[in-house]
């Protein structure tokens, strides 16, 4: 069964073309290390809650934008194989490819998929 990894932070508007190369450099890793498919999107339709909602997990602000992504892998063996090499890849560096989000507000996980239709 495959497996999921599932990342959301908010990222300052002005930083969405340095996010886009970001995320392209990351999927592009990924995939090289076993990733089977990688999306990352762009808030469009992101309320905010009253009790609970993604601009306040990562405590948006006025002038940025909610980010949800997420990694599909083949297994979880794969992954953690996969993902370890990523972490160890040039590419990967913040020199080589900084995050242009505060990452201290990056909410990430990994989850076994229960249901694939």
């Amino acid at each position: 069964m495959s497996y999921v990894d599932g990342f959301v932070a908010a990222v300052p508007n002005e930083n969405k073309s340095q996010y886009v190369e970001h995320a392209k450099v990351m999927a592009a890793v990924f995939k090289q290390h076993g990733a089977l498919e990688v999306v990352d999107t762009w808030g469009d339709d992101v309320p905010d809650g009253e009790v609970t909602s993604f601009p306040m997990a990562v405590q948006k602000k006025e002038n940025e934008t909610v980010v949800f992504s997420w990694i599909i892998w083949p297994s979880k063996a794969v992954r953690d194989a996969g993902w370890q090499a990523a972490m160890d890849d040039p590419k990967m560096h913040p020199d080589n490819n900084p995050m242009p989000f505060d990452g201290k507000r990056l909410i990430y996980g990994g989850f076994s998929v229960v249901s694939e239709e």
